[in-house]
């Protein structure tokens, strides 16, 4: 009797033994999780980051969502999540509540972009200028014929205040990067919930305007070529006019910490800044130098 209850014993014992060898294998759950959250122009990229390393490492989970760079910052002072992407800099009002809660978030330059300003392709504009295109996103100029194109009303399209791409497109192109200057979008400037509204709507309006991150212009979407002045040379957003500094819509894009990263957390932003940066190019944005 007493033989067979160490046998069962044993059995069980070795039952036991045989679940860590079933998570090392992948099996069981994830012993890592990372929480990222932000910017609708990183969303992609970062789902392409995650699902890669996901697959490299599968004992780390990561959960990536959308929601735009002011979204996802809030999460990660509310300490919601790890890492929060951003196409902006966190603004100084964000850090103070940070620090109120009792860290001061650090920032990372995970890539580069350029804002494409965009068109229907049957628009015959082929060029704009930073000043022109600040008219027209305030109403100074109201009509295509105005710069070049054929007699139709202009169409504003934006995205939505709480995008990061607003923000910077506001402080750079509608005010020209000019401290003091209040200029805002127009009232009727139409604000699109996604990069894929833009898309669509330009698509389907020949009189429309937007700009959007380089990765997400579409074949059926005309990019303008964009010039500082009148006498500087008109040029297309790409990885090159980027990398060179002759396009003038372009940006860094971020990710934020609460605090410097630990664990998990450190060894994928690690990654992202080295070997992932091979995704970079392949979402349609400008890798790290």
């Amino acid at each position: 009797m007493l033989g067979c209850l160490l046998l069962g014993l044993a059995g069980v014992l070795s039952g036991c033994a045989a679940r860590p060898a079933e998570s090392a294998a992948g099996s069981a759950a994830p012993i890592g999780t990372i929480e990222n959250k932000g910017s609708d122009t990183l969303v992609n990229l970062a789902l392409a980051w995650a699902e890669q390393y996901m697959q490299m490492h599968p004992e780390v989970s990561i959960s990536v969502t959308g929601g735009g760079s002011g979204t996802g910052i809030a999460a990660m002072i509310n300490n919601t999540v790890d890492i929060a992407n951003a196409s902006r800099e966190m603004k100084p009002e964000e850090i103070t509540a940070a620090e109120k809660n009792g860290f001061t978030p650090i920032e990372w330059v995970v890539a580069r972009d350029a804002i494409a300003v965009v068109v229907n392709p049957a628009n015959p504009v082929d060029g704009l200028t930073l000043q022109q295109i600040s008219d027209i996103y305030t109403r100074k100029i109201t009509n295509w014929r105005q710069v070049g194109g054929e007699d139709r009303p202009i169409v504003l399209l934006s995205r939505e205040s709480n995008s990061g791409t607003y923000v910077y497109f506001l402080e750079n192109v509608i005010r020209v990067g000019q401290k003091g200057n209040e200029a805002l979008f127009a009232p009727d400037t139409l604000l699109m919930p996604s990069s894929e509204g833009i898309s669509a709507e330009v698509r389907q309006n020949p009189n429309a305007i937007g700009y959007d991150g380089l990765g997400y212009v579409t074949a059926d979407q005309k990019m303008v070529a964009v010039a500082v002045d009148a006498s500087s040379p008109y040029v297309l957003p790409s990885i090159a006019t980027v990398n060179d500094g002759s396009y003038p819509i372009s940006r860094p894009l971020y990710m934020y910490t609460p605090g410097e990263p630990q664990g998990v957390v450190k060894t994928y932003l690690d990654w992202v800044l080295g070997e992932g940066q091979v995704l970079v190019a392949e979402l349609g944005f400008v890798p790290l130098k």
